[in-house]
């Protein structure tokens, strides 16, 4: 086995744009420089998932999540660091180089990692029977054929066939090395109680369930048989890999033209999505036969917030799956209905009809859900009081799932009309409807687990006595200065931040985090979190053994461009000048646009190095510390900076940094007055030498004031010396 190399890390992390990673999965709006969505980690209707191109970052500033496009997709997808370098590898292109990886490394090799492997070498053998054994092309192939799937929908959707003998999988999947541990962990094969190990899916066509990114999580299995005793289907179990609450069938294949359309179409199975999907209407996804979650609906609010639900003429199966308009309607989303003429199901009619002909359909037939609704459950309660109040109640729970005040008041005037009830006591009926949901009622929203902060996760150095309330203050103030100090390591670690002497008395650029690191180390100071620590520490490390190196490779690429652009300017030049004074004066223009331009590059990348290079980490600590660092939820607006240069922070690291140096070392002098103090409440008036113990107490205190003060007075001095 084997690992990926630095070098290898290091282009796809540089590839990485985290505005493209970010829009598989979400759908984004820009807002400024940045852009905005829902954010894919909690439930919300309000987009606060914000997205930074220019940085590689992307941060939601309601739960916390977020990170570099590496941490966005081993968060979103739960995938390993290493799985997430691959997924951007194959988006992008990237040949990996890899090198043989240590027993260590091939024992942490992880439990999901070795079942997708499973699953995809199955979904290979599921997609060679149906196309290349004589009982898959016989069986398999020929049921596909009769209902009407295509050769470019049978590999759009990676359909197969699972060969009707006992252990054909299992025994091929030993064959090529795979554990049996996993076959039976998957639902790939079952093992019985006498030890026996057979295949689930055996003598079934085969439908692969696709998480977001594209992994194979499960597969669904289908009959051929006319055996009643026989299960129609036969689903992969839950697993570390699969949860069928939160998967949807078909959102691999649908989600760039729900982003482009802007509409989910829902439907019920497999072959509904298939058909459709091959007809032309590619926005489709299933539920795959389940009840609709909160889990599936999230999903779908990640793209587009307009869906379209679409029933065959079953009134019993409407009625029975109304309730999932009731939480797609509490998710914020705005809610289509389509029924299709008598005997036809999404299949069938796709099937029966061009991509005109059934979008024509559709655009003339969608109806709101009220008008929906209320016509289903009128039918046979026209006449009936007790079933027509049924009914209102029931359309006025519906309309109290709706978080939005002015729709659902439209929603009210709405079912008045058609119900021919008072708008006023339809609206209190509502009002009550909506305060019972409020209160835990009818339905409960998922409480979002924020994200703790290091303050809150780190134990300072524990005390014998419990801690005073001005110990306590001291040390929640030393975490807060470290929590800035480190943050301006992040952002501007690699950017020069001022000229020192070296031995021979001759000056070097010193760069932000060796100015840090040097005033911490002078007066002994360590981190008090050991988050901050871990990261710090991470940091230095980059800084010692890779810096120098990807800064000489980013300057030859940047040195490369500027050629380029210089060459172009040139020709520009030489095409349409008029005279030589003409060429000197744009040559120097020329020169000035390209000497900027290697400059803002160069600048860019040693601001921005730390902050990609550490929210990729594989250490999940590492990787939230520093995107919740280094995340901006506000920025200066175009209109702002139109007119007028704006200082930035960057431009007053000289003042912000020293300032942040000083608030740390008073935070740990106001922490030792602190326990001076509290041991001094704490002396025993009757021991023989408590004179003498006050006297200790108090000349520590007054020391510790002493260096406070004179911290203070060389700040406001901004002398700045750096320790050599």
């Amino acid at each position: 086995m084997s690992r990926i190399d630095q070098e290898t890390v290091n282009r796809i992390l540089d590839a990485a744009d985290i505005v493209e990673v970010v829009s598989d999965f979400v759908k984004l709006k820009r807002r400024g420089a940045n852009y905005i969505g829902l954010c894919p980690f909690h439930n919300e209707r309000t987009p606060s998932f914000s997205v930074s191109k220019a940085k590689g970052l992307c941060k939601c500033f309601s739960c916390g999540k977020g990170g570099s496009a590496v941490g966005f997709i081993m968060e979103l997808e739960q995938m390993s660091y290493v799985e997430a370098l691959r997924y951007l590898a194959k988006k992008y292109n990237i040949e990996i180089k890899e090198h043989e990886m240590t027993d260590a490394e091939r024992q942490a090799a992880t439990e999901r990692e070795s079942m997708l492997a499973v699953n995809q070498f199955a979904l290979g053998e599921f997609e060679k029977n149906l196309t290349e054994d004589p009982d898959g092309i016989a069986i398999g192939l020929s049921y596909f054929r009769e209902r009407g799937i295509n050769d470019m929908a049978i590999k759009r959707f990676h359909l197969g066939y699972s060969l009707d003998q006992r252990d054909a999988l299992y025994k091929a999947a030993l064959n090529h090395g795979y554990s049996e541990k996993y076959l039976v962990d998957t639902g790939l094969c079952i093992k019985n109680d006498r030890g026996q190990v057979y295949d689930r899916f055996k003598g079934r066509v085969i439908y692969p369930v696709f998480s977001i990114s594209g992994k194979v999580v499960a597969f669904g299995g289908r009959t051929l048989r006319s055996d009643k005793a026989v299960a129609k289907y036969v689903n992969s179990p839950e697993s570390i890999i699969y949860s069928k609450s939160n998967e949807l069938y078909g959102l691999y294949q649908a989600k760039q033209s729900i982003v482009k359309k802007n509409k989910c179409i829902l439907v019920e199975g497999y072959m509904d999505v298939i058909s459709m999907s091959q007809s032309g209407i590619e926005n489709v996804v299933a539920s795959s036969g389940t009840s609709l979650t909160e889990g599936q609906i999230r999903l779908i609010h990640r793209f587009t917030e307009n869906v379209t639900v679409i029933y065959d003429s079953d009134p019993a199966g409407i009625k029975a799956s109304l309730r999932g308009i009731d939480m797609l309607l509490a998710e914020g989303m705005k809610i289509k209905v389509l029924l299709l003429p008598d005997g036809d199901d999404p299949d069938s009619f796709a099937q029966s009809h061009t991509t005109e002909e059934v979008e024509a359909y559709m655009e003339a037939n969608e109806t709101d859900f009220i008008r929906f609704k209320t016509r289903i459950l009128l039918e046979g309660a026209e006449n009936d009081p007790i079933k027509r109040a049924e009914v209102i109640t029931d359309i006025v729970k519906s309309i109290a799932c709706i978080p939005d005040n002015i729709a659902r008041t439209v929603y009210i005037s709405e079912c008045s009309r058609l119900l021919q009830i008072d708008e006023k006591v339809l609206k209190l009926e509502v009002d009550k409807a909506t305060a019972r949901r409020n209160e835990g009622a009818d339905y409960q929203a998922p409480r979002v687990a924020q994200p703790s902060t290091p303050a809150q996760t780190t134990t300072l150095t524990e005390q014998q006595q419990p801690k005073s309330k001005g110990t306590a203050a001291a040390e929640k103030l030393l975490i807060s200065c470290e929590k800035e100090l480190l943050r301006y390591v992040l952002k501007y670690g690699m950017a020069k931040f001022c000229d020192a002497p070296d031995e021979s008395g001759e000056t070097f650029p010193m760069l932000l985090i060796e100015y840090v690191a040097e005033e911490l180390a002078y007066d002994g100071i360590t981190w008090t979190a050991p988050q901050f620590t871990t990261t710090f520490n991470a940091a230095i490390e980059l800084f010692n053994t890779s810096w120098n190196t990807d800064l000489a490779q980013h300057e030859t690429i940047t040195r490369e461009k500027y050629d380029a652009l210089w060459n172009d300017g040139m020709q520009q030049i030489q095409a349409s000048a008029t005279d030589l004074s003409d060429i000197k004066k744009r040559e120097d223009a020329l020169k000035e646009r390209c000497d900027q331009f290697f400059k803002d590059e160069m600048t860019r990348f040693a601001d921005d190095y730390l902050e990609i290079r550490l929210a990729s980490s594989p250490d999940s600590d590492i990787r939230r510390l520093t995107t919740d660092l280094v995340s901006e939820r506000h920025q200066l607006s175009k209109v702002h900076t139109k007119y007028a240069k704006v200082e930035t922070e960057r431009d007053r690291l000289l003042e912000f940094v020293p300032k942040a140096i000083a608030g740390v070392k008073d935070a740990h002098l106001a922490i030792m007055i602190a326990q001076e103090r509290d041991t001094l409440s704490r002396l025993d008036s009757h021991a023989p030498d408590y004179t003498e113990q006050v006297l200790a107490c108090m000349k520590n205190i007054d020391n510790y004031a002493r260096l406070r003060m004179e911290l203070a007075r060389n700040l406001g001095e901004r002398v700045i010396v750096p320790r050599r």
